[in-house]
């Protein structure tokens, strides 16, 4: 189904889509629906500068990850919950408030 829909560009966009329209020689609606199509698969997705960039902050990251055992790292994780659990205002539990 085609609609007819009306948009206000400004006149350089306009240019565009003339010469756009006349060296592809295809109608300027057809133009205009490639554009959409074009942009709509590519928003939202990295470009291939931020890519490379995040790439390169990751690279500089992964080495400075701590190499410890895994069983280390669990009983860190876990004596810190330990003290939250048993930590709060001056060490009193919930209950003796």
């Amino acid at each position: 189904m085609v609609k007819k829909v009306t948009f206000t560009l400004d006149d350089i966009t306009i240019h565009r889509l003339n010469t756009a329209s006349q060296r592809l020689r295809k109608p300027k609606s057809e133009v205009v629906r490639d554009a959409i199509a074009d942009y709509h698969d590519r928003a939202g997705k990295l470009s291939e500068v931020e890519r490379q960039r995040m790439l390169r902050v990751v690279r500089e990251l992964v080495p400075t990850i701590p190499k410890r055992p895994l069983k280390e790292v669990e009983n860190e994780i876990e004596a810190v919950r330990s003290a939250r659990r048993a930590g709060g205002r001056g060490g009193m539990s919930r209950s003796s408030r």
